[in-house]
């Protein structure tokens, strides 16, 4: 007999995964990456997946697909959907399975998009290529995804390109084509990572409405333990490719049995005490910025103290790494300056000196794109190393090793390449990189999005040390409330390309709060199942 979710009727079982084993080559020898996992799976059913970065998630929610990434295998087990045990099948049944009823949202949505084509035809492929309905229809029904999605403009914005859209977006477009089929089964792997806060509220509803209106299950994989517990029936913890324990969500929020499991539920943010500075190391003055004649930045005056950490926040399209980019020269200015160092910078990146570019170095939201996947690890911290500080041969490999000992990775991680990596893993080698040009000012682009919280308050300590023993300057670009509690001086608020409030930590934070201010602060999610409910009944009510 079915029973009744916290989403939706709970039927049969649509997915057994039994005693699966997962290897990877490296080294030139194969290593278990899942160690006899077990995953059962009901339609209308979520399960959550947690653990720290490298434990596995992603692993084993996409071998729920019966796929592995390049240089890895399941050797082991049996993984049967609905009947087919997709360990056995062949190639060909797997892909009409792929991409329809079971399809998946990615980490990175920027890595997982054709840059040539709109963003709509990709969104309707699938539905199409199995003709779930007329491409008609499909556009349709996509364009209706988007609006629940939150997305601006629904009716246009799938002409769009990848390229024209904030990477919150576009995650969201991801999400869109991930549903537009209808699947049984619908893989989540950190698909709120990329939003910010008030966003992600609207996209955990519209999550939560597709699986209780079309009764599809979903493995959630994520590191946050907050967002979980809005989506998940019940949670498994991973760790080293094993399975700690599972149990009912609100029991496992409340009463773990495992002390690896309490440890992740007693994570807490930082309290670093904010410090006004009034030493300015770079000044932005009346800027205008945009993208052909679309105008993002409207009369943009920030200023950052040096030697502080000056986080800029706001939802996805504020305009918040618009600002990064023509700091960083990556956008030239339409109107206004930008004063580094009481030195007007000049707008475009190849009119600056190298002295003028080692000196402002950015760390990227998207770490799948911000490397080159044919470079090791090695290669990707010492370019800087040689381009910046003319270091070679022992010295630049001496220099890595340092390097990678600051991230907490040990030698062994410089001979592997980015898809050897955890998503966790490739953000810390990218704060090495940039940290190897022994920079002033270092612009954190999302930089602690893709960890989970034992990593990330790890990264977020290691920041401040580095700050406190070589002076950095920190904007930090994030939608994590907690972080911007944790980690910052003083706060500047965005909204629609325009500085909302700006002021010490300790004055943004206290109310009263404007109402745009008050809106980010309520949206920040809660250990508690029942919070988001409760929050979308009471903005119904107002």
């Amino acid at each position: 007999m079915s029973t009744k979710t916290k989403f939706g009727q709970k039927g049969d079982v649509l997915l057994e995964m039994r005693n699966i084993m997962i290897e990877g080559y490296h080294d030139e020898q194969w290593h278990q990456i899942i160690k006899g996992v077990n995953l059962t799976l009901k339609r209308g059913e979520v399960m959550g997946l947690i653990g720290e970065s490298g434990a596995g998630k992603s692993t084993l929610g996409l071998s729920a697909m019966g796929y592995t990434q390049p240089g890895c295998r399941i050797n082991g087990g049996s993984i049967v959907f609905d009947g087919m045990d997709l360990t056995t099948a062949s190639e060909k049944s797997k892909r009409i399975v792929w991409g329809t009823r079971i399809t998946y949202v990615a980490q990175s949505a920027a890595a997982s998009f054709n840059p040539a084509h709109k963003l709509i035809d990709q969104t309707v492929e699938a539905a199409n290529r199995m003709k779930l309905r007329s491409d008609a229809n499909s556009r349709a029904d996509a364009v209706d995804l988007f609006g629940q999605l939150q997305l601006p403009n629904p009716d246009v914005i799938g002409g769009r390109y990848p390229h024209q859209v904030s990477g919150g977006q576009l995650q969201r477009v991801m999400t869109a084509m991930a549903m537009s089929p209808r699947p049984d089964l619908i893989i989540f792997d950190e698909p709120t990572t990329a939003l910010d806060v008030t966003t992600q509220v609207d996209v955990l509803a519209s999550m939560r409405k597709i699986v209780e209106d079309f009764n599809t299950a979903a493995i959630y994989i994520t590191h946050d333990l907050a967002v979980v517990a809005q989506m998940a029936d019940t949670i498994k913890v991973l760790r080293y490719g094993e399975e700690v324990e599972q149990a009912e969500t609100r029991k496992m929020l409340t009463k773990p049995e495992k002390a690896y499991t309490k440890s992740l539920w007693s994570v807490r943010a930082l309290e670093k005490p904010e410090e006004k500075g009034d030493d300015i190391i770079l000044s932005l003055d009346n800027l205008d910025a945009g993208y052909s004649k679309v105008k993002v930045l409207h009369n943009v005056n920030i200023s950052f103290p040096r030697g502080k950490t000056t986080a800029v926040v706001g939802e996805s399209g504020s305009g918040k790494s618009t600002v990064a980019r023509v700091i960083t020269g990556l956008l030239p200015q339409a109107a206004g300056r930008v004063m580094f160092n009481g030195e007007e910078l000049p707008p475009k990146l190849t009119d600056r000196s190298k002295d003028q570019l080692r000196r402002i170095q950015m760390i990227y939201q998207m770490a799948d794109t911000a490397m080159n996947p044919r470079q090791t690890v090695e290669e990707i911290i010492g370019r800087p190393l040689d381009f910046y500080l003319g270091l070679k041969g022992k010295a630049r490999e001496a220099r890595v090793l340092d390097l990678l000992r600051m991230i907490e990775l040990d030698e062994s991680f410089m001979d592997r390449y980015p898809s050897e990596l955890s998503g966790g893993q490739k953000q810390r080698i990218c704060i090495a990189r940039a940290l190897a040009a022994e920079p002033e000012l270092i612009i954190c682009d999302e930089v602690t999005s893709a960890l989970d919280q034992i990593v990330q308050e790890g990264i977020l300590k290691l920041l401040l040390k580095l700050q406190k023993d070589f002076g950095y300057t920190y904007m930090f670009i994030t939608h994590d409330i907690a972080t911007v509690r944790a980690i910052s001086d003083e706060i500047v608020v965005m909204l629609m390309g325009e500085v909302v409030e700006q002021g010490l930590k300790s004055q943004i934070l206290s109310p009263p709060f404007p109402d745009y201010t008050e809106l980010l602060l309520s949206s920040v999610p809660e250990m508690d199942p029942d919070w988001l409910t409760g929050l979308l009944a009471e903005r119904s009510a107002d």
